[in-house]
């Protein structure tokens, strides 16, 4: 007898809960219990598909919507609702991704060692529940201050990845289990729609939990409460789905830990063929073969076609490093660019939705149109040859979103958080000019009068609005301005004389931490010179209004 599942998420990076489960011959891994009469779940309208399926397939689904809808917008809740800068903000997103990644391996101990598939998926389901509600609570601006806001999410993302991961090896092959052996073709349709539904809820909840965030206003700004409340609410749906098909589930023991099975076998070949480098002892064709006094040749060969498939996964390490940035950096990169397709804003962290979209068009598309027609032209268009065309698409992906980074960081305009403002300096006057602001130390060198403006400089503020104090030094001659400077703000300080003196005006850009929202001119200014300061330095969608 014969155990294995192989099931591939193509959505998602490897997904945490993707997993590819060798078959092991029962000979190589002791059963720790006897098992219980199999029970035969009753088909689908008569088919041979157990009816318990259709529990996990909806379960699937509901918590696929809950780990993506969460994730959508984690990206732009540390940055605008933690006041985290982008670099923080991108690494703990990527540290709880890796987490996510890495937990599989402990769903899959506990599951083969201990609990089984069944119990395991009930208890990390309710500990993923408990992350989800906590991470709910977190992001309500009035449950506590800034420290217990970050503690809540940092608890509430810990729980959740250890939840998420946790079940992902055992739910696929959970799934499997509940059809007979000889049910091949139905068991592999299966999958096909387990496919199905984790797309369909990656795809549903990336394009609806954006919404759900900026579409909705609550405790004075973007909802982030409600954008991981429906998640939330969905895991739990999720949970109860589960629970209930319980008396149709077919449940088999744990029989041992197959990875632990594996790696002993590989430290064992090690050893022996270490302690037995001689050249007096014959050679073996395989180095794995130094395991057959004490593995069988089932595992050993078995273990074999493991290693070798593992040699393809070398490149795979880097892309899904590269991909996963669409949560991260590539969010933040939407945010600093124009959505707007007439009328339809689409929200910076809805950009992901495409993925699960695309991939749920293109399916049939290569399936039934492409592929066939490369067999007609007589194209030998292997599995390997198909994944490295897709990898040169993605590298010029890769290339193509780095280029317009760059194009953005060139005359990108920064987007303030709260108790943050960015300043530059444009002088109109006649020749240069030295400005200091009191509190801050900025502007070092001499600024030369109808240069294109140096990049902004970050004011921290004290409160929402304050009120800063400029000097000016021009040709011997001081002078002081003071101007109100708001937080969220991006500000033009602008030089010019007026009846022979010097004076300041400032010009400002209001965010509302993804766009910005309105400009202020606190002053009367020349208006050929308000258009010079535009054609300088234009990288917005800005309103000039002329009094």
């Amino acid at each position: 007898e014969y155990m294995g599942i192989n099931t591939m998420d193509l959505s998602e990076k490897g997904d945490p809960k993707k997993a590819v489960f060798l078959s092991v011959s029962a000979g190589s891994v002791s059963p720790k219990s006897v098992s219980p009469p199999e029970q035969i779940s009753p088909g689908i309208c008569g088919t041979h598909y157990p009816l318990s399926i259709a529990f996990i397939v909806v379960n699937e689904f509901c918590e696929r919507f809950s780990y993506y809808g969460m994730k959508a917008v984690l990206t732009l809740y540390f940055v605008y609702f933690l006041h985290w800068d982008e670099t923080t903000s991108t690494s703990v997103y990527h540290a709880f991704s890796s987490l996510c990644y890495f937990s599989p391996v402990i769903g899959a101990f506990i599951a083969d060692s201990w609990l089984g598939k069944y119990k395991t998926i009930i208890y990390l389901s309710i500990v993923y529940v408990i992350g989800h509600v906590i991470k709910s609570v977190g992001a309500i601006p009035s449950v506590g201050n800034q420290i217990a806001h970050v503690i809540l999410s940092m608890t509430g993302l810990s729980l959740i990845a250890l939840g998420t991961g946790g079940i992902k090896p055992c739910v696929a092959a959970f799934g499997g289990d509940q059809f007979e052996e000889k049910h091949v073709q139905e068991r592999n349709r299966f999958f096909s729609v387990f496919y199905l539904a984790i797309n369909a809820g990656s795809l549903i909840s990336t394009f609806l939990t954006p919404v759900l965030r900026g579409g909705v206003q609550c405790f004075g700004g973007d909802c982030y409460a409600l954008a991981f409340g429906v998640p939330a609410a969905l895991m739990i749906v999720a949970l109860v789905v589960f629970i209930t098909g319980n008396r149709l589930y077919k449940k088999t023991p744990p029989q041992g830990n197959i990875l632990l099975e594996v790696c002993k076998c590989i430290v064992f070949a090690l050893r022996n063929r270490i302690r037995n480098h001689s050249p007096e002892i014959s050679k073996r064709e395989h180095w794995l073969d130094w395991a057959s006094e004490k593995y069988s040749n089932q595992l050993i060969t078995e273990v074999k076609m493991a290693t070798q498939v593992l040699f393809l996964f070398i490149p795979l390490p880097m892309f899904w490093a590269l991909f996963d940035q669409q949560g991260s950096r590539w969010t933040l990169q939407a945010t600093k660019m124009n959505a707007d397709f007439k009328g339809f804003v689409l929200q910076p962290d809805q950009m992901q939705f495409l993925n699960p979209l695309l991939i749920l068009v293109f399916i049939p598309v290569f399936d039934f149109g492409l592929y066939p027609l490369v067999n007609l032209c007589r194209i030998n268009f292997t599995p390997i040859k198909k994944m490295a065309t897709g990898m040169i698409l993605a590298s010029l992906a890769f290339a193509a979103a780095a280029i317009v980074e760059l194009k953005i960081e060139e005359n990108a305009m920064p987007i303030p958080v709260p108790k943050e403002s960015y300043i530059r300096v444009l002088n109109l006057a006649d020749s240069d000019v030295e400005l200091t602001i009191e509190g801050y130390d900025l502007f070092r060198q001499p600024i030369k009068p109808f240069q294109d403006p140096a990049e902004y400089s970050r004011l921290i503020l004290n409160s929402d609005q304050q009120f800063i104090q400029v000097k000016i030094q021009h040709q011997g001659l001081s002078s002081t301005c003071n101007h109100s400077i708001d937080e969220m703000s991006v500000n033009s300080l602008i030089i010019y004389k007026r009846g022979g003196n010097l004076t300041t005006n400032i010009v400002s850009w209001k965010s509302n931490g993804t766009k910005v929202r309105y400009l202020r001119i606190q002053a009367n200014v020349p208006c050929m010179k308000i258009i010079y300061l535009f054609i300088a330095k234009s990288t917005q969608s800005c309103w000039v209004i002329f009094s």
